[in-house]
């Protein structure tokens, strides 16, 4: 049986760059995919372009059931790291909104920087080789795959969660933890599209292509100021996916439709000047014009009406509604389209430090199968080089 110091299961970001940090100590390294090609989420990511990191990260952009979990990692191994590794690749990049870099050369290069890495350090690579059964025997893994039971002194699992599973997803790291005696925080899909139904996705998909300035808010979560696009299904776009992850069904989200503006103010004004305007011709220089069209449907209140024909309490009752609109979405589009999973292997019996198991010596858990969830913006790429790191440096 090949045997190996290190065996890494999945060939993502966190799987390819842990194993050329282990490879860097010196250690016999082989990484493990069923997939025909590695980091095929890294290739799509940011349209292409590769959102790597995000400059503002920092422990409170992360969900978890410890929200104190990530803080060591994150400390460790951080943004600048990693643009110090795309400066010696002679890689460049620009910050496009919130601390998002982007890298110039687009996703192509940093998947070849992953694997260059690699290369540089001896590690091995292994693609379209799935993974069967799991032991831990006389203090090795012995890892079951078509090509024979492969052995190593430690195993670390980093193939991913649930979301986008036309690209391979699996359950695999959640059932290698349960076997280990871990438990799970249920999964759910993250930074994804809500839906709508009935007469609401109807009124929705009128909508279809509308991309506004937000704010959105689901109910357990922080705002999110940034662009919400409507689709022939229901709400998308940075500030909705954002939301999303906070998102519960049965909850509503909260869409301030004016963020850089007072509404109250826009129709007191406009009402002194011009009173015979409807609500809905005075927002037309805010607001798209087949958003406003649909106001009145979508909220039961009178946006067609003039200015003129409006109590002052009826005002304020317009202006609340722009700043603080309701919507009750029906569902999320499910791990087809989400971007990451929420939820995954607890934190509570990992180290903080090395991402190794407390129930098994040299088991290590790496990356999006953890119960550690990033914001929209480069955080979870973050979160995957710091954790990687985390666990290279001893695994």
């Amino acid at each position: 049986m090949p045997h190996f110091d290190t065996l890494i299961l999945g060939a993502g970001a966190a799987g390819l760059f842990c194993a050329s940090r282990v490879a860097a100590r010196g250690r016999r390294v082989l990484v493990i995919d069923h997939a025909k090609k590695p980091a095929e989420k890294v290739r799509i990511s940011g349209g292409g372009r590769c959102n790597f990191t995000n400059l503002d990260t920092q422990p409170e952009a992360f969900l978890s059931d410890n929200p104190h979990f990530a803080k060591s990692a994150l400390a460790r191994y951080t943004p600048q790291d990693f643009c110090q590794l795309m400066s010696e690749h002679s890689l460049t990049w620009h910050e496009k909104t919130l601390g998002q870099l982007f890298c110039d050369q687009k996703s192509g290069a940093v998947i070849s920087l992953l694997l260059r890495e690699l290369e540089r350090y001896g590690g091995h690579l292994q693609l379209n080789l799935g993974v069967g059964e799991i032991k831990h025997v006389d203090d090795r893994f012995l890892v079951d795959t078509a090509a024979g039971v492969f052995t190593s002194d430690s195993l670390v699992v980093a193939t991913g969660g649930l979301s986008i599973p036309k690209m391979g997803a699996t359950g695999l790291a959640y059932r290698i933890a349960e076997q280990f005696g871990h438990s799970l925080i249920t999964t759910r899909p993250a930074l994804v599209p809500l839906t709508f139904s009935g007469a609401q996705k109807q009124h929705f998909s009128d909508l279809s292509g509308v991309s506004i300035p937000v704010s959105c808010q689901a109910e357990a979560g922080p705002s999110f100021a940034e662009n919400l696009l409507f689709t022939h299904r229901g709400l998308s776009g940075p500030a909705v996916l954002q939301a999303s992850s906070y998102w519960r069904e049965s909850q509503s989200v909260e869409l301030n439709l004016l963020p850089d503006h007072a509404a109250q103010e826009i129709l007191n004004q406009a009402r002194q000047s011009q009173a015979r305007q409807t609500v809905k011709s005075v927002l037309k220089d805010y607001l798209p014009a087949r958003l406003t069209e649909k106001l009145s449907p979508l909220t039961g209140l009178p946006f067609d009406k003039n200015l003129a024909e409006l109590s002052n309490s009826l005002m304020a009752e317009l202006s609340h509604c722009l700043h603080h609109w309701s919507c009750l979405p029906a569902g999320s589009e499910g791990y087809r389209t989400a971007e990451v999973t929420l939820g995954g292997v607890a934190t509570d019996a990992l180290s903080s430090r090395t991402m190794e198991s407390q129930h098994q010596t040299g088991l290590f858990f790496i990356g999006e199968c953890v119960d550690v969830t990033g914001w929209l913006g480069g955080y979870n790429f973050q979160w995957a080089w710091a954790s990687a790191a985390a666990a290279g440096a001893v695994a």
